[in-house]
């Protein structure tokens, strides 16, 4: 682990000195200055931002294998990922992650589907196919969208038509019978534009890296769906709607390979419709938008009585639904030295559950913000800072009461441009997770005694400082970040005086490490006529304690990596290498059927993969023939990244893509 630090601060020490002595005239146009929408919610230049944000383009999504977003932040190495066969990923970012079923409040890591909570933490639900970018920031991310958003947050940004008007038909066959079909257009004319995208895939059972059947890994159909539709009525002001649609059906829950139930399955589903207003004057100095949303997310989970013999079958489907509501508005004062961002957000959810307490619940969440950023000294020292203030209302409905509570976050950060490919940076920020509703209004039977709620809980909470630097020359870009994050008033369960389970504040955790990005176009360095990029990315915990035991916390490997080398000859040919490496980590062993679970190191692995795309046929203004093949698993890895659920072993994939 040492080594690998100090690697990495040689690399970007070498990296300083040789800039420094490049001169200023051969500047271009580099990473520094991509748009990013994510950091304070508006249009600004990665240069203008204290925090570490990473940033996943399009390109990038295409030469990638992922069929879904938590595929592709598993291959980006971004954190603990916690995947289940089927439809079930969960996304950890520096010691928190995503909670993957009901309500989103209630995870460390938040999942935004352009610009607005995405009402699922499982990033399975997400699928690639109409997706444009990811940005994702690193770290506290409260002061712009509210609770949840501890260690980061995942922005996905669906395409927008732009050019002239084209659409595509694709086709896959993979291993373990997997067929995937496609189809997609996108476009701009006379002020209309349109993009969007339908997929449908099935497979059968899996086979692990050690050529074992593991049976009710299949699933008989997803189908996904992703519109953007806008039109521009003024310069600069456009109304839009975005549709964004998952279903999964018989999808199969099969339990642990040690015990594999064998038609256990559930179905699964999220939908959500955005109605859309931005506008601005021609000059730029005020812009604004509005937003209303809607969606619902659905789990269904069958357990048909005698199939695979456990004391869980009972025959009774089980059903979580999360309704969703919600609407944004912002203005901005844009300026040439000061940006000023100030809104109001507010959400809703209503959550049933038909079999477990609590059944009915609903949670009411408004919220207030303003950011600002000053541009000092010839634009090359930016500060900036927000804060805002949430008020969260729970209902427990039939089992408990009602009660409110607020908190208040505040952020701050700096940013140096030394030349204008070296930038240096820091950044305070504060982020909270609210309460549920059963914790703190929650009064119902349950087992081994009744839940009553603690209406002083406060919400869990955590500081973060960090520093670091970004470079970016020509082909060549890099990031290394430093950051510490204090995390308290963990809420965990307690029992009262009258032996009845409620909730307290008393956990506490200490988390710090480093994360660097580096890549470099050699082809482009030496005038090649195609990109030959390397590339390597790593998170690395030197610290992720519970204060209160001095125990390592589980489920958080002290080191991911994600290396890989890209190629393409920018004339229809590309492939794409990619090794992603995942670090040992402290879990809870359920699978040994001891209770309370026995708590064992599990170990590290890399998985590889490969992907290769050959345009074959070129049929001029009537489009184009592509041919793509796919290798998961390359070296057949028997690896999981959940003790006793294995991942497919080495699966081969070829498909067709027509274009015009």
């Amino acid at each position: 682990m040492k080594k690998l630090f100090v690697l990495s601060a040689v690399l970007v020490m070498l990296s300083i000195s040789w800039f420094s002595q490049a001169q200023e005239k051969e500047k271009a146009i580099t990473a520094l200055e991509e748009v990013v929408v994510t950091a304070t919610r508006v249009e600004e230049q990665k240069k203008e931002i204290t925090s570490n944000v990473t940033i996943i383009d399009e390109e990038e999504i295409k030469n990638s294998s992922a069929k879904d977003l938590g595929d592709l932040l598993a291959e980006e190495g971004i954190g603990h990922i916690q995947k289940y066969p089927g439809t079930l990923t969960t996304i950890g970012i520096r010691g928190f992650r995503t909670e993957a079923l009901g309500n989103d409040l209630m995870g460390h890591v938040l999942i935004l589907l352009n610009g607005r909570r995405a009402g699922t933490g499982n990033a399975a639900k997400i699928m690639t196919k109409n997706i444009e970018r990811v940005e994702i920031i690193r770290g506290p991310a409260s002061v712009q969208y509210g609770s949840a958003a501890i260690g980061g947050v995942v922005n996905v940004i669906t395409k927008k038509g732009r050019d002239k008007p084209s659409a595509f038909v694709e086709g896959m066959l993979g291993s373990f019978s997997y067929t995937e079909g496609s189809v997609g257009f996108s476009g701009k004319t006379k002020g209309f534009d349109f993009s969007g995208s339908f997929t449908t895939e099935s497979m059968d059972d899996y086979d692990t890296g050690d050529g074992e059947k593991y049976y009710n890994t299949g699933y008989d159909r997803k189908q996904s769906a992703s519109l953007n539709l806008g039109f521009e009525f003024l310069p600069e002001n456009r109304i839009g709607l975005i549709y964004n649609y998952f279903n999964g059906d018989k999808i199969g829950n099969p339990n642990y390979l040690s015990q594999n139930d064998l038609d256990d399955y559930w179905d699964t589903s999220n939908k959500s419709i955005d109605f859309i207003y931005e506008g601005g004057i021609p000059n730029g100095l005020f812009s604004w938008k509005a937003r209303y949303f809607s969606g619902k997310d659905e789990n269904k989970w069958t357990d048909p009585i005698a199939s695979n013999p456990d004391f869980w079958d009972d025959g009774i489907p089980s059903t979580v639904e999360v309704d969703q509501k919600g609407a944004q508005a912002q203005v901005s004062y844009d300026q040439e030295y000061l940006l000023v961002t100030g809104g109001f957000d507010w959400v809703n959810y209503k959550t049933e559950d038909d079999t477990y307490s609590p059944k009915k619940t609903e949670y009411n969440n408004p919220a207030y913000f303003i950011f600002a950023k000053a541009k000092l000294f010839d634009q090359r020292f930016i500060i900036s800072g927000g804060v805002r203030y949430d008020d969260y209302t729970v209902d427990m409905k039939d089992e408990g009461g009602k009660e409110r509570d607020n908190h208040t976050s505040p952020r701050a950060g700096v940013a140096y441009l030394l030349t204008d490919y070296l930038k240096l940076r820091a950044n305070y920020g504060e982020a909270f997770k609210m309460p549920s509703a059963r914790q703190l209004a929650g009064n119902y039977p349950g087992f081994p005694g009744n839940y009553v709620g603690n209406p002083d809980l406060k919400p869990e909470t955590s500081n973060t400082v960090e520093g670091g630097l970004d470079i970016s020359y020509a082909s060549f870009n890099s990031s290394l970040t430093y950051f510490h994050t204090n995390f308290r008033d963990k809420i965990q369960t307690a029992s009262t005086s009258t032996s009845d389970i409620t909730w307290e504040n008393v956990g506490k955790a200490e988390i710090e490490g480093f994360e660097a990005e580096f890549s470099y176009d050699i082809g482009a360095s030496f005038a090649w006529d195609f990109e030959l990029k390397p590339y390597v990315s790593f998170v690395y915990l030197t610290e992720y304690k519970d204060k209160e035991t001095g125990e390592d916390l589980k489920y958080t490997p002290d080191l991911n990596v994600s290396y890989g080398i890209t190629f393409s000859d920018f004339n229809g040919f590309s492939s794409n290498l990619n090794f992603a490496y995942a670090g040992e980590q402290w879990v809870d062993d359920w699978e040994s059927g001891v209770w309370p679970a026995p708590v064992i190191k599990k170990g590290s692995f890399t998985v590889a993969n490969f992907t290769i795309a050959k345009r074959i046929l070129d049929f001029q203004k009537y489009g184009s023939m592509t041919l793509k093949g796919e290798i998961q698993n390359l070296f057949n890895k028997d690896y999981s990244y959940v003790k006793g659920y294995p991942m497919p072993g080495r699966s081969f994939f070829l498909g067709l893509r027509y274009a015009f």
